[in-house]
């Protein structure tokens, strides 16, 4: 984690430069606090995490700087259908996608080649130029249906 930690920061940091936007230590701070929890946060989760090491911090604060890392590419949203965004890692993450339980909002991330050549032949065969993609499956999971059961 060191490594893609630190090679994270360079990426924002060269980001903020590019946008003539100057770095302050209450991003810094909600920045490192993303990048070291290797969850799908939303950003009350995160707000609450960074609100632990410095109660100074805002809720508007976290919101701008998870939005600059979105654009910086750091994260990207995902939307598991629960009435909120969350945030996953994107820089030095491989692509993959979600199975996402419709009764305790449980997820698993999947990757398979043969969907993603799938995929690749649709976007070709309708003539499209993919600029990007994300799956989710929604269904139940293996706890949810035993308990239905």
């Amino acid at each position: 984690m060191g490594r893609l930690l630190e090679e994270s920061k360079v990426r924002f940091d060269e980001y903020l430069r590019d946008k003539n936007l100057r770095r302050s230590a209450r991003r810094d701070k909600v920045v490192d606090a993303f990048l070291r929890t290797e969850r799908h946060l939303s950003i009350q989760e995160l707000y609450d995490l960074v609100r632990k090491k410095d109660k100074d911090i805002g809720y508007a604060t976290v919101a701008r700087a998870v939005g600059l890392m979105t654009e910086a590419g750091l994260c990207r949203e995902v939307d598991f259908g629960e009435g909120l965004t969350r945030y996953e890692h994107e820089y030095g993450h491989e692509h993959h996608d979600h199975l996402v339980c419709t009764g305790c909002g449980a997820f698993v991330e999947i990757y398979s080649p043969k969907l993603e050549r799938l995929q690749a032949k649709l976007v070709e065969e309708h003539g499209y130029v993919e600029e990007s993609h994300k799956l989710n499956i929604f269904g139940i999971c293996p706890k949810c249906q035993k308990k239905q059961k």
